[in-house]
């Protein structure tokens, strides 16, 4: 089955090193504002998960939520997490590390789309 998120083996192994650091944690796909549009890594709790959020999946074990109505622009692709170096926002656990992470994307094949929107039973 196709995953709609899913991290490069470089944003695999800054996880494991923020988990060593943090404890669990927990990924929101930010929609703007201060910190552009970017994959915002906490530690888990810290950010108050609503009504309006969904729950992609997870990587790493980690859960990844985004925003229904950000949902919406991005639900016909597959979230790729990545990592970068250079600061990115500042109320992501990475900055620290003098690392980013950075959402990639590709479309998801009419097969794929097909078989996530399939009502499930």
């Amino acid at each position: 089955m196709a995953e709609r998120v899913t991290a490069t083996e470089d944003a695999l192994a800054l996880i494991d090193t923020l988990k060593e650091k943090h404890g669990a944690l927990m990924f929101h796909q930010s929609g703007g504002c201060c910190d552009g549009s970017s994959p915002m890594c906490y530690p888990e709790g810290d950010l108050m998960v609503g009504a309006q959020d969904i729950k992609l999946g997870e990587i790493a074990g980690v859960p990844f939520y985004i925003h229904k109505k950000q949902f919406e622009y991005w639900k016909h692709t597959q979230l790729i997490i990545d990592v970068v170096d250079g600061r990115g926002g500042m109320f992501s656990l990475e900055g620290v590390e003098g690392k980013r992470f950075l959402t990639r994307s590709r479309a998801f094949t009419k097969e794929e789309n097909d078989e996530l929107n399939k009502p499930k039973v």
